[in-house]
């Protein structure tokens, strides 16, 4: 008995002090294209450039489909929300930029973008009881035939794919001795590789590649591998480009296992109802697609967590 009452009265005493052990920061990686930095715009309304606002965030909140699923972005002040349990790093243009999870985390700096991570952090900060970190590299213009290629599909290993992996170690490697525990990876990319009949022929086997290695690099074998659909444009044509690539996609999460493949072509929106009206590639700049991108990548992430 006073073993047991002096193990409790230590228990308090570190609990008193603040010597609590902290709980396991969770940790997912998101990387790709230009579709994952973010082109999703959020408060640019100039009626030559951006369509007098139509599409981007703050018209979405007021009158998209989604607008009352959106309204946790913004606090009673009408000030972009910041979440104390979800951060997001991501190195752009030169400078690594960390804090809690709110718009602003694309290429461009500053606030002016979000992309599909707003909406997955706060999907997955939601289901989480832990603290739950971001961890997201991205560069536009990138194939992953060539850019991002892995090391398992042979030949010349991609520089995007080396400067991925020293990015994300970079951000763990600076955790210190912060116990944390990769739970899952997304991977939304795919239009350099679309437009190549070449690359899109090799798309399946460069996936699957792609999914061992990383797994393999941050020794994490079980973990989640969410794929996001090349959805730009909404439903392809029968043997169109874009559909021959997004079977290709399919038939390479089919050869993974714990890869989930999530379909996105069902949040395209026109480009009369979006600011960026001659950017089909980037889903014409719409937030509501970002939005609603990141929300079933998040969704898709926490079922594959339960299971």
């Amino acid at each position: 008995m006073m073993i047991r009452a002096s193990s409790a009265l230590l228990y308090l005493l570190f609990a008193a002090t603040g010597f609590c052990e902290e709980p396991t920061l969770q940790i997912f990686l998101l990387a790709g294209q230009s579709n994952m930095e973010g082109q999703g715009v959020v408060a640019m309304d100039h009626p030559e450039h951006y369509n007098h606002g139509k599409g981007n965030l703050v018209w979405s909140m007021a009158h998209s489909a989604s607008k009352e699923r959106m309204t946790h972005l913004k606090d009673p002040e009408g000030d972009w929300t910041e979440r104390n349990d979800v951060s997001i790093s991501f190195k752009a243009r030169g400078k690594q930029r960390s804090g809690p999870l709110t718009i602003g985390y694309t290429g461009y700096g500053g606030t002016t973008h979000i992309g599909p991570e707003l909406q997955f952090g706060h999907v997955v900060g939601d289901y989480l009881e832990e603290p739950v970190l971001l961890i997201k590299t991205a560069w536009g213009g990138k194939s992953l035939f060539k850019d991002f290629r892995p090391p398992r599909a042979g030949g010349k290993v991609g520089p995007s794919y080396l400067q991925m992996v020293y990015e994300f170690h970079n951000v763990l490697n600076n955790l210190g001795d912060r116990k944390y525990l990769i739970r899952g990876m997304v991977w939304m990319q795919g239009w350099n590789d679309m437009v190549s009949d070449e690359a899109s022929a090799e798309y399946a086997s460069n996936l699957h590649h792609l999914a061992k290695d990383l797994r393999a690099e941050f020794r994490c074998p079980g973990i989640p591998f969410i794929v996001g659909e090349l959805g730009n444009g909404g439903p392809a044509e029968k043997d169109s480009r874009m559909a021959k690539f997004r079977a290709a996609q399919k038939l390479g999460v089919s050869r993974t296992p714990g890869a989930v493949f999530v379909p996105t072509s069902a949040f395209a929106r026109p480009a009369e109802l979006s600011p960026n009206t001659s950017h089909g590639h980037h889903w014409f700049g719409n937030a509501e697609s970002y939005f609603l991108v990141g929300e079933a990548l998040g969704q898709a992430m926490v079922t594959a967590l339960k299971k």
